[in-house]
Protein backbone atom coordinates (compact mmCIF):
# COMPACT_ATOMS: atom_id res chain seq x y z
CA UNK A 1 0.00 0.00 0.00
CA UNK A 2 2.99 2.68 0.72
CA UNK A 3 4.36 2.00 -2.50
CA UNK A 4 1.39 2.08 -4.06
CA UNK A 5 0.88 6.21 -2.47
CA UNK A 6 4.62 6.61 -3.08
CA UNK A 7 3.69 5.50 -7.28
CA UNK A 8 0.66 7.96 -7.38
CA UNK A 9 2.92 11.10 -5.88
CA UNK A 10 5.35 10.89 -8.21
CA UNK A 11 2.86 10.53 -10.94
CA UNK A 12 1.25 13.57 -9.83
CA UNK A 13 4.92 15.34 -9.51
CA UNK A 14 5.76 14.49 -12.62
CA UNK A 15 2.56 15.89 -14.82
CA UNK A 16 3.36 19.44 -15.77
CA UNK A 17 7.43 19.34 -15.00
CA UNK A 18 6.06 19.45 -10.82
CA UNK A 19 4.20 21.46 -8.64
CA UNK A 20 4.15 24.87 -10.29
CA UNK A 21 3.77 23.90 -14.18
CA UNK A 22 1.03 22.18 -14.08
CA UNK A 23 -1.93 24.53 -14.14
CA UNK A 24 -0.73 25.03 -17.50
CA UNK A 25 -2.77 22.55 -19.67
CA UNK A 26 -3.06 20.08 -16.74
CA UNK A 27 -6.06 19.49 -17.71
CA UNK A 28 -5.81 18.69 -21.42
CA UNK A 29 -5.31 15.26 -22.66
CA UNK A 30 -1.46 14.99 -25.33
CA UNK A 31 -4.08 14.13 -28.11
CA UNK A 32 -5.94 17.26 -27.81
CA UNK A 33 -3.02 19.56 -26.11
CA UNK A 34 -2.21 21.91 -29.73
CA UNK A 35 1.24 23.67 -30.33
CA UNK A 36 -0.29 27.07 -29.05
CA UNK A 37 -1.08 25.46 -25.79
CA UNK A 38 2.74 23.96 -25.49
CA UNK A 39 4.35 26.84 -26.29
CA UNK A 40 2.28 29.05 -24.04
CA UNK A 41 3.19 26.27 -21.44
CA UNK A 42 7.11 26.53 -22.12
CA UNK A 43 7.10 30.41 -22.13
CA UNK A 44 5.85 30.77 -18.72
CA UNK A 45 7.66 28.27 -16.93
CA UNK A 46 10.64 29.53 -18.47
CA UNK A 47 9.94 33.15 -17.26
CA UNK A 48 9.25 31.87 -13.27
CA UNK A 49 11.58 29.45 -13.15
CA UNK A 50 14.98 30.88 -15.40
CA UNK A 51 15.72 27.60 -16.76
CA UNK A 52 19.28 28.44 -17.94
CA UNK A 53 20.13 29.06 -14.57
CA UNK A 54 19.90 25.22 -14.14
CA UNK A 55 21.56 24.64 -16.73
CA UNK A 56 24.60 26.74 -15.56
CA UNK A 57 24.38 24.36 -12.22
CA UNK A 58 24.75 21.35 -14.29
CA UNK A 59 27.79 22.80 -16.07
CA UNK A 60 26.65 20.97 -19.16
CA UNK A 61 27.46 21.39 -22.92
CA UNK A 62 27.42 19.89 -26.63
CA UNK A 63 28.83 16.03 -25.75
CA UNK A 64 27.59 15.93 -22.32
CA UNK A 65 25.10 12.87 -21.25
CA UNK A 66 22.68 14.42 -18.35
CA UNK A 67 19.63 12.60 -17.05
CA UNK A 68 16.74 14.50 -16.47
CA UNK A 69 15.20 12.61 -13.30
CA UNK A 70 11.10 13.02 -13.09
CA UNK A 71 11.16 14.64 -16.62
CA UNK A 72 7.59 14.51 -16.72
CA UNK A 73 6.47 16.46 -20.03
CA UNK A 74 9.73 17.77 -21.04
CA UNK A 75 9.62 21.56 -19.88
CA UNK A 76 13.02 21.68 -18.45
CA UNK A 77 14.43 18.74 -20.60
CA UNK A 78 13.88 20.81 -24.05
CA UNK A 79 16.69 22.99 -22.71
CA UNK A 80 19.38 20.48 -21.35
CA UNK A 81 18.61 19.42 -24.74
CA UNK A 82 19.79 22.28 -26.73
CA UNK A 83 22.85 22.41 -24.25
CA UNK A 84 24.18 19.03 -25.16
CA UNK A 85 22.92 19.19 -28.62
CA UNK A 86 24.06 17.83 -31.27
CA UNK A 87 26.36 15.04 -30.17
CA UNK A 88 25.12 14.59 -26.50
CA UNK A 89 22.79 12.94 -25.06
CA UNK A 90 19.77 13.46 -22.12
CA UNK A 91 18.17 10.72 -20.29
CA UNK A 92 14.84 11.44 -19.60
CA UNK A 93 13.33 9.30 -16.41
CA UNK A 94 9.69 9.01 -15.60
CA UNK A 95 7.90 6.03 -14.10
CA UNK A 96 4.64 6.86 -16.75
CA UNK A 97 5.67 6.10 -20.50
CA UNK A 98 2.73 8.39 -21.34
CA UNK A 99 4.01 11.24 -19.73
CA UNK A 100 7.49 10.51 -21.20
CA UNK A 101 5.42 11.04 -24.46
CA UNK A 102 4.06 14.23 -24.27
CA UNK A 103 7.84 15.20 -23.61
CA UNK A 104 8.69 13.33 -26.92
CA UNK A 105 5.88 15.41 -28.38
CA UNK A 106 7.87 18.51 -27.31
CA UNK A 107 11.36 17.12 -28.13
CA UNK A 108 10.03 16.70 -31.67
CA UNK A 109 8.39 20.29 -32.23
CA UNK A 110 11.99 22.26 -30.96
CA UNK A 111 13.68 19.00 -33.45
CA UNK A 112 15.66 17.74 -30.73
CA UNK A 113 13.89 14.50 -29.89
CA UNK A 114 16.89 12.52 -31.81
CA UNK A 115 19.24 14.11 -28.47
CA UNK A 116 17.24 12.60 -25.71
CA UNK A 117 16.45 8.74 -24.70
CA UNK A 118 13.04 7.77 -22.54
CA UNK A 119 13.43 5.86 -19.85
CA UNK A 120 10.74 4.40 -17.89
CA UNK A 121 12.33 3.65 -14.16
CA UNK A 122 10.94 2.02 -10.69
CA UNK A 123 10.12 4.96 -8.67
CA UNK A 124 12.66 4.56 -5.56
CA UNK A 125 15.81 3.76 -7.95
CA UNK A 126 17.34 6.24 -10.65
CA UNK A 127 18.02 3.36 -13.18
CA UNK A 128 20.85 4.20 -14.61
CA UNK A 129 23.84 2.80 -15.55
CA UNK A 130 27.01 3.14 -13.91
CA UNK A 131 29.67 6.18 -14.44
CA UNK A 132 28.08 7.11 -17.64
CA UNK A 133 26.78 11.31 -16.56
CA UNK A 134 28.26 14.13 -16.61
CA UNK A 135 25.23 15.48 -14.52
CA UNK A 136 22.29 14.05 -12.67
CA UNK A 137 19.29 16.77 -12.54
CA UNK A 138 16.42 15.99 -10.01
CA UNK A 139 14.15 18.84 -10.02
CA UNK A 140 10.86 19.09 -8.14
CA UNK A 141 11.33 15.26 -7.54
CA UNK A 142 13.59 13.66 -4.70
CA UNK A 143 10.92 15.16 -1.84
CA UNK A 144 9.06 12.03 -3.25
CA UNK A 145 11.26 10.01 -2.49
CA UNK A 146 10.87 7.48 0.74
CA UNK A 147 14.21 6.50 0.73
CA UNK A 148 16.17 9.96 -0.35
CA UNK A 149 19.75 9.10 0.99
CA UNK A 150 19.62 5.42 -0.33
CA UNK A 151 18.51 7.29 -3.77
CA UNK A 152 21.40 9.73 -4.14
CA UNK A 153 23.72 7.05 -2.66
CA UNK A 154 23.03 4.75 -6.10
CA UNK A 155 22.63 7.79 -8.24
CA UNK A 156 26.21 8.61 -7.24
CA UNK A 157 27.63 4.80 -8.28
CA UNK A 158 26.05 6.87 -12.09
CA UNK A 159 28.35 9.65 -12.67
CA UNK A 160 31.66 10.11 -13.95
CA UNK A 161 34.76 11.11 -12.65
CA UNK A 162 34.19 15.02 -11.64
CA UNK A 163 30.30 14.48 -12.30
CA UNK A 164 27.68 16.42 -10.36
CA UNK A 165 24.17 16.30 -9.12
CA UNK A 166 21.91 18.98 -9.08
CA UNK A 167 18.95 19.38 -7.36
CA UNK A 168 15.96 22.35 -7.85
CA UNK A 169 12.97 22.27 -5.38
CA UNK A 170 10.81 24.77 -3.68
CA UNK A 171 12.55 26.51 -0.94
CA UNK A 172 10.52 24.51 2.11
CA UNK A 173 11.87 21.50 0.53
CA UNK A 174 15.76 22.75 1.14
CA UNK A 175 16.38 21.53 4.53
CA UNK A 176 15.76 18.00 3.64
CA UNK A 177 17.80 18.02 0.22
CA UNK A 178 20.53 19.26 1.97
CA UNK A 179 20.69 16.98 4.49
CA UNK A 180 20.21 14.13 2.12
CA UNK A 181 22.96 15.10 0.25
CA UNK A 182 24.58 15.25 3.49
CA UNK A 183 24.14 11.89 4.39
CA UNK A 184 24.52 10.54 1.37
CA UNK A 185 28.30 11.46 1.86
CA UNK A 186 28.03 13.99 -0.78
CA UNK A 187 29.74 17.42 -0.61
CA UNK A 188 27.86 21.37 -1.83
CA UNK A 189 29.88 22.68 -4.17
CA UNK A 190 27.62 25.42 -4.97
CA UNK A 191 24.25 26.84 -3.89
CA UNK A 192 21.90 29.55 -5.44
CA UNK A 193 18.31 31.07 -5.45
CA UNK A 194 18.23 32.41 -8.81
CA UNK A 195 14.12 32.24 -8.59
CA UNK A 196 12.65 32.99 -4.70
CA UNK A 197 10.54 30.42 -4.57
CA UNK A 198 13.68 27.49 -5.81
CA UNK A 199 16.54 26.63 -4.44
CA UNK A 200 19.41 25.10 -6.51
CA UNK A 201 22.63 22.88 -5.08
CA UNK A 202 24.93 21.27 -7.15
CA UNK A 203 26.74 18.07 -5.24
CA UNK A 204 29.70 16.34 -5.81
CA UNK A 205 31.09 12.85 -5.01
CA UNK A 206 34.26 12.88 -1.90
CA UNK A 207 36.64 11.96 -4.18
CA UNK A 208 35.56 14.75 -7.04
CA UNK A 209 35.15 18.07 -4.58
CA UNK A 210 38.25 20.19 -4.70
CA UNK A 211 40.85 19.78 -1.40
CA UNK A 212 40.90 22.28 1.08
Amino acid sequence: MRHAVVCLLLLVAACGKKEDAGAAGSTTSGSARSNDDTQREQARFDAERRPEKVIEALGIKAGSRVADVGAGTGLLTVHLARAVAPNGTVVATDIDGAVLELLYQRLAAAGLAEVVERRVVGSETPGLEAGAYDAILLAEVDHYFSDPVGWLKAATAALKPNGRIVISNRIHHRAKSMAAGQKAGLVLQSESAPVTTHFIAVFVAPDAAPKK
